[in-house]
């Protein structure tokens, strides 16, 4: 038998591209595989050269799901820029749009993105496994996602009048104020919507529960995580520290979030235009670390709202009080926070503040280095701005969130191959549970495409001589 390559090309119900090769030795066994993000986007690049008031403007168009996220930590960068603190008011409203972010992207990935492999099972019929059959065969859900996902992007365009890439994060605060009207507005939907959220939840843990052994030990590995916690150590998504975690629990590190490079380094290889953060303090690639839903869940103290507390304490609990290490265990801290987020945004409207006017500081520049940190649906997102003295960019370091995770992702594609890939044929089933590892850290690999249904799929297994001796598609 002679040595073989499997690749998996696209890997579907993600958002981008990318592509999983899994290389079998003579005997069949997996000697190495790995998850390649196929595509460029170069936004570090050609912002060189604009005016960092255009920052919060540009960033959002990188990406069509956490276009917010990206507006925030850029005009986070440029609130350093001008050396100002924004007004309260206008932090509540950049934290309500965050929850809006936060919610809309949960919504969309656990009911339509994830809920197949949930509901149907990842050994169901592939022309099945799809979110049209989830709204087939369970519609009041379907309904849940979209309503969740409506609320969000309600908040978006109540803000700023548009539902994606808007320009309403800007230096030294936010573009407009939300009127009493549509604060009302907002606030008589919260009750239904974090009714939707509660139900997802209870779906999330049912399946956890429910799932036995395979579930848990479903691409479970060891590694360090990382996130933003506030003062008291709670869960923080806007401002806070940057906590790092040892596998066993240990706070590693927990420093200001400009300070991140005093932790964290960039690798890159040759096989994958996306970049591969590490422990500084760590080699590298032994300095892997999670972020996103279960690197926060597990960071965190806690969280400070009623519902999502005591959730987050089971799920605690779930893990003997130690961090959660199955990469499955995702969707049950993606679901924990979105009914944070929900409480967080009903609190956030129920404050009579929340409508003031005062909503922006103005200044010249003051420094000529703008550093934003903020949490993403995926992560920590880290924006980084070096301007000259007349305020023109001349160098962007960007860290998504999904590049945090990328070591990873790639372990955890290892750890599917090597439990599920024994030579011989590889059945469609298997090949899912590759994708389904994936999807479990929700990536955002071009931050702009999206499909409904399925995708096509082709595997083709070559000899070691480059040959094809096989081919499976779908």
């Amino acid at each position: 038998m002679t040595a073989r390559e499997i690749v998996i090309d696209p890997v579907t119900r993600v958002e981008g591209h990318g592509k999983i090769t899994i290389q079998l030795d003579e005997k069949g066994k997996v000697s190495n595989a790995r998850f390649h993000v196929t595509q460029f986007r170069g936004f570090e690049k050609f912002c060189e050269g604009r005016l960092f008031w255009e920052m919060p403007s540009i960033m959002p168009r990188i990406c069509g799901i956490c276009s917010i996220s990206h507006g925030l930590a850029s005009a986070k960068a440029c609130d350093a820029i001008l050396g100002v603190e924004i007004p309260d008011t206008a932090r509540k409203l950049r934290e309500l749009l965050q929850a809006g972010e936060l919610i809309q992207s949960h919504a969309l990935h656990f009911f339509y993105l994830a809920s197949p492999d949930l509901l149907l099972g990842m050994d169901a019929d592939p022309r099945e496994r799809n979110v049209l059959r989830i709204i087939d065969e369970h519609p009041d859900l379907a309904r849940m996602g979209i309503g969740l996902r409506r609320f969000g992007q309600t908040i978006f365009e109540r803000l700023s009048g548009a539902r994606i890439h808007i320009d309403y994060p800007i230096a030294g605060g936010v573009s407009g104020s939300l009127s009493g009207k549509d604060r009302d507005y907002l606030l008589a939907q919260t009750k239904q919507q974090l009714k939707a959220g509660v139900t997802g939840l209870d779906l999330a843990k049912d399946y956890i529960e429910k799932g036995g052994q395979e579930v848990e030990s479903f691409s479970k590995f060891r590694s360090m995580y990382m996130g933003l916690v506030n003062e008291e150590g709670n869960l923080e998504v806007y401002d806070g520290s940057l906590r790092l975690k040892s596998a066993d629990g240990k706070v590693l590190e927990e420093v200001p979030s400009e300070k991140y490079a005093s932790i964290i380094n960039e690798g890159v290889e040759g096989w994958s235009y996306l970049k591969f953060p590490y422990y500084s303090k760590e080699a590298f690639p032994d300095g892997m670390y999670r972020v996103g839903p279960l690197g926060r869940l597990n960071v965190c103290d806690g969280i400070d709202t009623p519902l999502a507390r005591e959730a987050a304490k089971e799920f605690k609990r779930a893990g003997g009080n130690r961090p959660v290490h199955s990469t499955m265990f995702y969707h049950w801290a993606r679901m924990i926070e979105l009914v944070h987020f929900m409480e967080k945004a009903q609190r956030i409207l129920e404050d009579q503040s929340i409508c003031g006017t005062d909503i922006v500081r103005s200044s010249q520049p003051r420094n000529t280095e703008g550093i934003g940190v903020t949490e993403a649906p995926r992560g920590t997102l880290i924006h980084h701005y070096r301007t000259n003295e007349r305020g023109v960019i001349t160098r962007v370091n960007l860290i998504v969130a999904t590049g945090h995770n990328n070591l990873a992702m790639n372990r955890s594609v290892v750890e599917v191959a090597r439990r599920y890939v024994d030579g011989g044929q590889i059945p469609e089933a298997t090949l899912n549970r590759f994708e389904a590892a994936i999807r479990c850290y929700d990536p955002c690999l071009s931050c702009s495409t999206h499909a409904v249904g399925q995708m096509p799929l082709t595997v083709e297994v070559l000899s070691a001589k480059g040959e094809l001796v096989q081919t499976l598609s779908r």
